[in-house]
């Protein structure tokens, strides 16, 4: 089978979730293909059937994390979204990667950073609890350079008023700075649904 036909056979097993529990370990083999195109592909379908299966992903997410070292930036951040899908399934899973994950805040490629908060987001759905501590992390990248990564931002603290709205309060104002005053209207727009979370988590109307 050649790459191309490859690559087809996996579009097509994306669509068919039927398949996805038995294909678990066919797709984790394709980890070791000498491809970057079908390793990236393999690795943001094991998040995704790690999302629905996470049991049957357990075994494979060591490999998985092996990617988080990988020199090139696409193959990183799949592995950020495979860990984050996996870990918003069940945060066991994953929890011996979890601080690691804080590094790629800095990473060099800005599509890495952003698919850190991506990450964060899906973790953060059923374990805001963990964040305690972490915030100013994210706080930085609110006044990231890269659009991209700024509009994304402030959904964590979206995802994170409403499930823990103390660890936004310390933030509030400044996310509202930020959406009266970014030169991004998604940033902004962003911010006033960070800070409409937290009100409606704690009451305020």
């Amino acid at each position: 089978m050649t790459e191309t036909e490859l690559y087809k056979k996996l579009g097509e097993l994306t669509k068919n979730k039927s398949k996805w529990e038995q294909s678990i370990p066919d797709v984790a083999e394709l980890l070791e293909y000498d491809s970057a195109e079908i390793q990236a592909k393999a690795l943001w379908l094991l998040g995704e059937m790690g999302l629905n299966y996470p049991y049957k992903i357990a075994e494979f997410v060591p490999v998985v994390a092996v990617f988080l070292n990988s020199a090139d930036p696409l193959l990183r951040e799949r592995a950020l979204n495979a860990l984050g899908r996996i870990g918003r399934a069940d945060f066991s899973l994953i929890k011996t990667y979890w601080k690691d994950l804080f590094r790629f805040a800095k990473d060099e490629a800005p599509n890495v950073r952003l698919n850190f908060i991506w990450a964060s987001e899906n973790i953060a759905t059923n374990t805001p609890e963990i964040y305690t501590g972490y915030m100013d992390t994210f706080a930085g990248l609110l006044a990231a350079p890269d659009d991209k990564v700024r509009m994304e931002a402030p959904e964590i603290f979206r995802v994170l008023g409403k499930r823990k709205p103390e660890l936004v309060a310390p933030y509030i104002n400044l996310l509202s700075k930020i959406s009266e005053s970014d030169t991004n209207q998604i940033v902004r727009i962003h911010s006033k649904g960070a800070i409409k979370a937290f009100q409606k988590a704690k009451g305020i109307s």
